[in-house]
């Protein structure tokens, strides 16, 4: 088969690859008919995320069909249509008794496209499957099915959850990415008075209006300034840092009030300064996290029932073999406007099982 396979910092292609065949009896082989490319697996380009080994195939996003499943297999079957999660769960460790599934210690966590080979590829083994793949109904359409794989629960768990976005809340998200724009979309759930949205791309500004961002500010523009305009002085109730650099965190730290919550949902590859000199009085919480996906399900729900803007977030398609040039339009967003890209489609001809 193919796959896209990361060889170390600045190198990968799209080329031949052994097919996945089943190694556990909790595994199951689908056939990817949609994926996505995540901030994540630029970062793991740039050497970032050094535990991914040369000869790893990429991605930890997905949709599609059921090939194979092992014997101890229980929710899905041959021919079934599923999103495969970024994270799996082995459903038995102490933290995934805690719905914490990014933190499993059963060997799952984030390790598609990570610890082994990922969904960026025409077949995926996928680890935990019972926990790990969910069934879809035949309305949902795989390019928003496969926004629910990541970035819309980890900007609700890690981003909104996580900060305790309540009714009536200042909310501020700094950085107007696919996890940015997200964090928006379902912060909105939650009525705040207001979500202002901080950014350097201009059309990545304009998509946060249209998401429901009230008000927008250029990240060069002095944001915290209409922040502290906006609010009587006092910071914003949540900031959501969504960028995943220094001056971005530092940045949501001076913005939010006292008693307020940053959480901090980029992720980061080299050390930003905490401020304590400042913070210590403010009474201030600082949340990170790796999203558990616990909130997949209920998140799929919504979005078949038309409640999540998903379509929204997709501003470029490609056939799954294209997967280099998609790669160049995502990396270079600041040029080309991407805000998602989305590759393959749906396929219906007949689903044929590989031998491991």
């Amino acid at each position: 088969m193919k796959g896209f396979v990361f060889h170390g910092p600045g190198r990968s292609s799209w080329e031949d690859v052994p097919d996945p065949g089943l190694k556990d009896p909790t595994d199951v082989i689908v056939r990817v008919d949609t994926v996505t490319i995540c901030g994540t697996d630029l970062h793991i380009l740039k050497g970032d995320v050094p535990e991914v080994r040369p000869g790893t195939v990429l991605g930890h996003e997905a949709v599609g069909e059921v090939v194979e499943t092992g014997a101890d297999v229980r929710t899905v079957r041959p021919g079934d249509r599923v999103l495969v999660s970024c994270i799996t769960a082995c459903g038995r460790c102490a933290y995934c008794r805690k719905a914490m599934y990014g933190q499993c210690r059963g060997g799952g966590g984030w390790i598609l496209g990570h610890l082994i080979d990922g969904t960026q590829a025409e077949f995926v083994r996928v680890p935990h499957a019972d926990l790990s793949v969910h069934a879809l109904p035949g309305t949902l359409d795989g390019q928003d099915a496969v926004l629910l794989a990541d970035i819309f629960p980890t900007a609700y768990e890690v981003g909104v959850l996580n900060g305790q976005v309540r009714p009536g809340d200042t909310v501020a998200v700094v950085g107007a990415g696919p996890v940015g724009l997200a964090a928006i979309a379902t912060a909105r759930l939650f009525a705040p008075e207001r979500i202002v949205a901080v950014d350097l791309a201009a059309a990545r500004l304009e998509t946060a209006r249209q998401l429901g961002a009230d008000a927008v500010a250029d990240a060069r523009e002095d944001p915290e300034q209409l922040i502290a305009d906006l609010t009587d002085g006092l910071g914003a109730d949540v900031v959501i840092e969504a960028v995943g650099v220094p001056e971005s965190f530092e940045m949501c730290t001076r913005m939010v009030r006292p008693g307020g919550h940053v959480a901090n949902v980029g992720v980061h590859g080299r050390p930003a300064t905490l401020h304590l000199e400042d913070l210590w009085i403010k009474n201030v919480t600082i949340t990170t996290g790796l999203v558990d996906t616990h909130s997949t399900p209920t998140l799929l729900r919504m979005t078949a029932a038309g409640r999540l803007p998903t379509a929204q977030l997709v501003t470029h398609t490609f056939p799954l073999d294209l997967m280099e040039e998609a790669y160049d339009v995502f990396g270079k967003a600041a040029e080309t406007g991407a805000v998602k890209v989305v590759l393959g489609g749906e396929r219906h001809d007949t689903v044929a099982v590989r031998e491991a």
